[in-house]
């Protein structure tokens, strides 16, 4: 299955293949006759998929550096993002190479924003191997690093020239990332898809149990549903991509009280952040109780944290309204909110008054 991503000249393609990455030498042959390969991924990454990858390039002839990074929320900083850079220019890498991010959502965005600015700019090719990654991170070209403001302050839009998604690279995912990755699956639903949510409700346990053709299916709807609304609006100036960021608002500010820690996966705060923005809406009027009920017995089901409590907060209504004040997203004071007025209508709403927040999430805590 590929699917096409539509930005005029920085147009790229999605393939997603079971058993891709045992055929990448050749699926990516066209990039290795321009210039090297570069391959960065984390140590987690190397007893299943990096062998995997190597394996294919090696048989197409094709030689390659790798570059190996540690795991982890942390590894997306300053420090790390100078390492991984200066590896790169030790290797004399030249804008005709290509780099490629092998791994989660960490390096991938890692990757990416390195890419955007080594040489004013590589091409790079993202090879997700987490669910997150391959429904969400790895399409749209945002790039990242954190700072200690917050989540993804320092960054760039920077597009790969191509993702390669091989969903056999699931096999290995503990059952926590497979989880946390499944968060990305039910917001596609959640915004502008009713009748996707609804599948999710049916088939996201086996989905989870690893059922191939369910799995399949939900990345190719995403990463569908993603690249829709990249093509529209790249760089959210509309809006419309907004809507990518539902359950973000509120998910940041766990992330940050949990310090971007492996307390809190980034699709765990997501999930919760999902659950959050409904009943949000609901206490406003805007979604019915019996959707916003629906949302958070599905993301309960699944094991993801759909409260507070299951996330692990204790924090005040204040202490994490004063996270959010640091998102990317606040303009002129104000700070969006993704709200719905109902499962498949997520709106944004830049009017949200900041002390409602604050009064909702006490009322949260019990």
């Amino acid at each position: 299955m590929t699917v096409r991503v539509s930005l005029g000249d920085r147009s790229y393609d999605i393939r997603i293949e079971n058993g891709a990455l045992d055929r990448a030498g050749d699926l990516l042959a066209d990039y290795a006759a321009r210039g090297r390969f570069i391959v960065i991924t984390d140590k987690n990454i190397v007893p299943n998929q990096l062998y995997r990858l190597e394996t294919s390039l090696t048989a197409a002839g094709i030689a390659s550096a790798v570059e190996v990074l540690p795991p982890g929320e942390s590894t997306k900083s300053w420090t790390m993002l100078e390492k991984l850079t200066d590896a790169l220019l030790n290797y004399g890498v030249e804008r005709g190479d290509t780099i490629i991010a092998l791994g989660g959502g960490v390096i991938g965005d890692l990757v990416g924003f390195a890419a955007s600015i080594l040489k004013r700019g590589c091409r790079f090719v993202q090879v997700p191997t987490t669910l997150l990654s391959q429904v969400d991170s790895s399409v749209g070209g945002k790039t990242a690093i954190n700072s200690k403001a917050g989540k993804n302050l320092i960054g760039a839009f920077y597009q790969p020239v191509h993702v390669l998604i091989d969903p056999t690279t699931l096999d290995s995912l503990p059952p926590r990332e497979l989880r946390a990755g499944y968060a990305e699956v039910i917001k596609y639903g959640l915004i502008d898809d009713a009748a996707f949510f609804g599948w999710c409700e049916a088939n996201g346990g086996r989905l989870l149990a690893g059922d191939p053709e369910a799995r399949t299916h939900a990345i190719t709807a995403s990463v569908g549903a993603k690249a829709r609304i990249v093509g529209e609006d790249e760089r959210e100036t509309s809006g419309r991509r907004a809507l990518l960021n539902l359950g973000h608002t509120f998910g940041h500010a766990l992330e940050a009280e949990t310090g971007f820690s492996d307390r809190l996966l980034h699709g765990e705060a997501v999930a919760a952040g999902m659950a959050l923005a409904f009943r949000f809406s609901t206490k406003l009027g805007l979604c019915s109780a019996e959707d916003s009920a629906r949302v958070t017995a599905h993301i309960a089901a699944t094991g993801l944290p759909s409260t507070l409590q299951r996330a692990g907060i204790e924090a005040s209504g204040a202490k994490l309204v004063a996270h959010m004040l640091h998102d990317k997203k606040m303009a002129g004071g104000r700070l969006p909110f993704l709200l719905a007025r109902g499962i498949g209508q997520t709106f944004l709403d830049k009017t949200v008054d900041l002390a409602l927040v604050e009064r909702f999430l006490d009322e949260e805590r019990g």
